[in-house]
């Protein structure tokens, strides 16, 4: 199938976004918080049978492979960034048009029923522009379904390097739905806490589900999800041995605990906002 946009066409930014997971080799044996909110998407869908279904930034296909098994529909369109994936994506949903591109910026196709997101919008430089652009791929009584993160999303990171996105919060979203005209509006909350044996090991994970721990754009405005993700400073960050004993020493003094069999851990932090909405 030929695809209308690949990663050579991308921003700089965009690029860099798809290498990191196309690098993220393990991202679904990491992945698992990501892997249950798939399910509450899943769970939320009104109607299993559906006219038109658009997944907006399927990854590895987590929430793909859930959709294949749970929901009929006529059409399915499965947009993805990295290139890499499209033909694994494919294989999930043999009769789905795979349109590989930056969703920002790519005909996504109109008159959908169910446009459906899990985990990736965060990753766009306007995240909240992606309410009005559903709101006009959606036909009349359509289902807004998607999953972002909260201002608090690794809460423990940001305070340690300063590092992490600018996530809108649910004031924020609340208001882009109402103006792109969205009704029964149900935005949810749900925190995670995600023991580790060191700190150490909290940066192998999020490199693991395919964010950089030492790079940062200066666009304030959105993108990644995690260290390295977006933040105001423009300076690279870059760790040092210095840096890594200090942030290891720090995480250890504010964000430890005791895990389920009762060894000493540290703590990362998800805290993930849903949207379920509906057009008129």
């Amino acid at each position: 199938m030929e695809h209308p946009l690949t990663t050579s066409e991308l921003s700089a930014r965009k690029q860099t976004i798809a290498r990191h997971f196309s690098q993220a080799s393990q991202y679904d044996k990491h992945a698992h918080i990501q892997q249950q909110v798939c399910q509450h998407l899943l769970m939320a869908i009104d109607n299993t049978n559906q006219d038109s279904v658009l997944e907006v930034g399927a990854g590895t296909g987590q929430l793909t492979q859930l959709l294949a098994t749970y929901v009929q529909s006529e059409r399915w369109s499965i947009n993805e960034l990295c290139e890499q994936q499209a033909t694994h994506l494919q294989e999930l949903l043999p009769q789905a048009q795979i349109l590989i591109g930056d969703a920002e910026t790519t005909d996504l196709g109109g008159e959908h029923s169910l446009v459906i997101s899990a985990n990736a919008i965060q990753w766009f430089d306007n995240p909240l522009s992606f309410i009005a652009q559903s709101a006009s791929r959606l036909k009349p009584n359509g289902q807004l379904l998607l999953s972002t993160f909260t201002p608090d999303n690794f809460l423990q990171i940001k305070t340690l390097t300063g590092q992490g996105l600018h996530y809108p919060d649910i004031s924020e979203w609340q208001s882009a739905l109402d103006q792109a005209g969205f009704q029964h509006i149900k935005l949810s909350t749900q925190r995670f806490n995600v023991p580790f044996a060191q700190p150490y090991d909290v940066l192998k994970h999020m490199k693991m589900t395919g964010v950089s721990t030492n790079q940062i754009d200066s666009n304030q405005t959105c993108g990644k999800q995690t260290i390295g993700e977006q933040t105001s400073n423009t300076q690279p960050f870059v760790w040092t041995k210095t840096r890594l004993q200090a942030f290891e020493h720090d995480y250890w003094q504010q964000f430890s605990g005791i895990d389920e069999d009762g060894q000493p851990c540290v703590y990362l932090t998800y805290d993930v906002l849903m949207i379920d909405a509906r057009l008129p």
